[in-house]
């Protein structure tokens, strides 16, 4: 399995510096975000140097590009706000390919105008799921035309909150082009850890064929959980990473919710428990 992390936890100087920073963990991939060359993670537009110096500076280091951070609030109260959006996320994936990536991590978004990982009443009435169908049927029909996979990921604060809702969503839309960034330490709603087997064995009965990502992070407690490093809180590590390894088809796992110090502590705590040193 190969081991990555996000871009922006390394921060240096210059993409180079914290592409060197990612090798020397170890580590052979990334989950980019546009912040570690300077950027907005979602810039309106994209210069074709830079994209090709970004794919080159990681090959160069062995590194590769597992996915593009491309999430944006889909069902933000402020349509404007969701029109913007997806202009960027077009414009992303028409980057893809200078970039050296297929994959581009997106949110199923929330009715909070304060944070797209917080939780709203509104989350689940109909017409946010309407909303919801209609911004990612765009967002597909994006993908599609360049070639490439949005991959949203399940979260208790969004409208896709649960294994289940990503199934239905999955299955509504009908696209090969639309996958799942799978990550265990999001998906407890409060009262849940008791049935945390439960839990994890259904979303990877319901998602396993659809999985294009995977997070490894942590949660010290259920439902608005606190994002710990991996290692660090609840989350059954030997189950999680033993359900990853059982995926039709081998994806890479993406360290975050960490700060740098524990950056290497989370990749032995990983590898150790992958059997790998």
């Amino acid at each position: 399995m190969q081991l990555g992390i996000f871009s922006k936890t390394l921060v240096r100087d210059t993409s180079a510096e914290a592409f060197d920073a990612v090798a020397a963990h170890g580590l052979t991939c990334v989950q980019f975000n546009f912040e570690t060359v300077g950027m907005s993670d979602m810039p309106d537009r994209f210069d074709p140097d830079l994209c090709r110096r970004i794919r080159e500076e990681l090959a160069a280091r062995g590194l590769f590009m597992a996915a593009v951070s491309g999430t944006f609030n889909m069902i933000h109260p402020d349509v404007e706000e969701r029109r913007s959006g997806m202009y960027r996320l077009r414009a992303l994936a028409g980057a893809c390919a200078e970039l050296g990536t297929s994959v581009i991590t997106l949110c199923s978004g929330t009715r909070s105008e304060q944070s797209m990982w917080q939780a709203h009443p509104g989350n689940a009435q109909p017409d946010a799921w309407r909303d919801l169908i209609a911004a990612m049927k765009e967002a597909v029909d994006i993908a599609a035309e360049h070639g490439v996979i949005v991959a949203f990921e399940p979260e208790v604060s969004n409208v896709a909150d649960s294994a289940r809702r990503s199934r239905r969503l999955l299955d509504e839309i009908g696209s090969e082009n639309l996958q799942v960034v799978m990550d265990g330490a999001n998906i407890f709603h409060e009262g849940e850890l008791p049935r945390m087997t439960e839990i994890l064995e259904e979303a990877f009965d319901l998602l396993g064929d659809s999985v294009a990502l995977s997070h490894a992070k942590d949660l010290d407690r259920d439902g608005e959980a606190g994002h710990l490093a991996a290692g660090t809180g609840l989350l059954d590590y030997d189950l999680y990473l033993s359900l990853l390894r059982g995926l039709p088809d081998e994806v890479p796992l993406i360290l975050h919710g960490l700060e740098e110090e524990q950056v290497s502590e989370s990749v032995a705590f990983v590898r150790t428990r992958l059997g790998v040193g």
